[in-house]
């Protein structure tokens, strides 16, 4: 009988991390004005990363880290390698452990870039911008 709670519990965890990342998005054309970007960035997000960090950018509890106020992101080489290559492992934000992977997503670099822009530009983030170039670095 108690074993229904765990079995409901890591059905709700693959629910939770096979949603990410599985709805397609349109390539943006690489012309974009910042406008557009954070535009295309918000866009992104709310197809890809809500399910897990959820509107507000505060995460889920002890499975998926905040990205609001985060200090994760002070370091854009290992932000950007989340989102590129994926992340498994213990990471730690504002103090707490997490142990959840987060699959690479299937984005191009301005794409990448993007969404990127819209989480360090929100939820009392500092503003740190990303470039393209950033990021196809970061994939070599």
């Amino acid at each position: 009988m108690k074993k229904y709670p765990v079995i409901l519990a890591a059905l709700l965890l693959l629910l939770v991390i096979s949603s990410c990342g599985d709805n397609p998005v349109q390539p943006e054309d690489n012309n974009t004005t910042s406008t557009q970007s954070k535009a295309s960035g918000a866009d992104i997000y709310n197809s890809r990363c809500i399910s897990c960090h959820q509107a507000t950018g505060e995460g889920m509890g002890s499975v998926y880290p905040p990205l609001a106020k985060s200090d994760y992101l002070a370091d854009k080489g290992k932000t950007i390698s989340a989102v590129v290559n994926g992340l498994s492992g213990d990471i730690t934000v504002n103090g707490k452990t997490f142990s959840s992977a987060m699959p690479a997503q299937p984005l191009n670099d301005e794409e990448a870039a993007a969404v990127l822009n819209y989480v360090y530009s929100n939820w009392q983030n500092n503003g740190t911008v990303i470039t393209g170039a950033e990021v196809k670095a970061s994939r070599k």
